[in-house]
């Protein structure tokens, strides 16, 4: 891509009319100059890697911006929430037993994009799937504790599973 290329051009004028805005915007947001630089970028990236004539004649470009970053703020804190929970979890643990740094970066993504997989899940299709996978329960037990039968259950089981393979693999 070449800034030169009139596809492109209305992307560099839009970053470099907007983004000491919006990272001023999110430094608001965030309380920190290195995130909110980090998620501005993060931003105008999704829009380079988005369909091009999204963004090109926009009549309220910062609308389209703050959406867009709204968004990373969301996914920003939600991992910071998952990446806690973790190493309040890691705190318990024997230091021999601990993973390695490489190893828990690993582990927080994965925990991140199943909270997203779960996230998108229907209330009683994620209570379903974690009540199987925290508590142990079975169809049956899911179906008696939920009030549904047990071919919902497995639909939600099945409908859950699905939604991680989608978010972990694809």
């Amino acid at each position: 891509m070449s800034i030169t290329d009139p596809q492109h051009r209305h992307l560099a004028t839009l970053y470099s009319d907007h983004h000491g805005w919006l990272k001023a915007w999110l430094r608001g947001k965030l309380g920190c100059a290195a995130d909110a630089a980090d998620l501005a970028q993060d931003t105008f990236l999704r829009l380079l890697n988005r369909d091009e004539s999204q963004a090109h004649g926009l009549r309220q470009p910062r609308a389209y911006l703050t959406r867009i970053a709204q968004g990373l703020v969301i996914d920003h804190w939600r991992r910071r929430d998952v990446e806690r929970a973790y190493l309040d979890a890691l705190a318990a643990m024997p230091e021999a037993e601990l993973p390695s740094p490489e190893t828990r970066l690993l582990i927080i993504d994965t925990l991140v994009r199943i909270d997203a997989a779960l996230d998108a899940l229907k209330p009683r299709t994620r209570q379903a799937f974690l009540l199987a996978q925290l508590e142990g329960l079975s169809g049956p037990a899911i179906a008696a504790r939920l009030g549904v039968s047990l071919a919902t259950v497995e639909r939600d089981l099945n409908a859950a599973w699905q939604q991680c393979y989608r978010v972990y693999f694809l």
